[in-house]
């Protein structure tokens, strides 16, 4: 009970601030054109985020999406805390599709009846990485199928974002295994 009165709280007292996207006058947030959602589930490294309150101390953090028969998207979020080797902590949750043209924009739920925006913004040809923003601007996350992305293809993605108007400098990098397997996307 405690959990759902601190999200509503919170919830609440995010309603009253201003976004980045207001407070700097930024255009709408643009998505990738088209996402196939069959070469995006799968387990994505976090590489770097933004950093929030319910991602504190985690290393080793991972996402797993699985496409479900209704639609919808299992959602699995773990991390080690404090340490690569510290105890994992896993949340589960579901996605679903807003927008039926170009699967960009998702929403995704932790805590239902709550749900929060999940908007892909930049993605590989090959789905190897791929950005996960939402309309205000304050969330962000860099995925990756590996453990780590090439200096230049990072640097690439910082430079598409600055473009798009996020604060990139707030972004901080995610501690992750080098042993750690690379992921690759499910297949249907």
């Amino acid at each position: 009970m405690r959990t759902v009165l601190v999200c509503f709280a919170a919830i609440l007292a995010s309603a009253c601030a201003k976004t980045t996207t207001v407070r700097l006058g930024l255009p709408e947030l643009e998505t990738v054109a088209h996402v196939d959602l069959n070469r995006y589930v799968g387990t994505w490294y976090d590489i770097a985020s933004f950093p929030q309150s319910f991602q504190e101390g985690c290393t080793g953090t991972t996402a797993t999406y699985a496409l479900r028969a209704d639609g919808d998207i299992d959602v699995v979020n773990r991390c080690r805390k404090g340490s690569l080797t510290g105890e994992e902590d896993t949340a589960t949750g579901r996605a679903r599709v807003v927008d039926a043209v170009t699967h960009a924009k998702l929403e995704v739920s932790f805590f239902r009846p709550f749900w929060g925006d999940y908007w892909i913004i930049d993605l590989a040809d090959d789905y190897s990485y791929a950005v996960v923003g939402h309309p205000s601007r304050d969330y962000l996350w860099i995925l990756s199928r590996r453990p780590a992305l090439e200096r230049g293809v990072y640097r690439g993605i910082l430079g598409r974002l600055r473009a798009q108007g996020y604060e990139v400098e707030r972004l901080r990098k995610t501690q992750q295994e080098a042993s750690a397997p690379q992921a690759e996307p499910t297949t249907r």
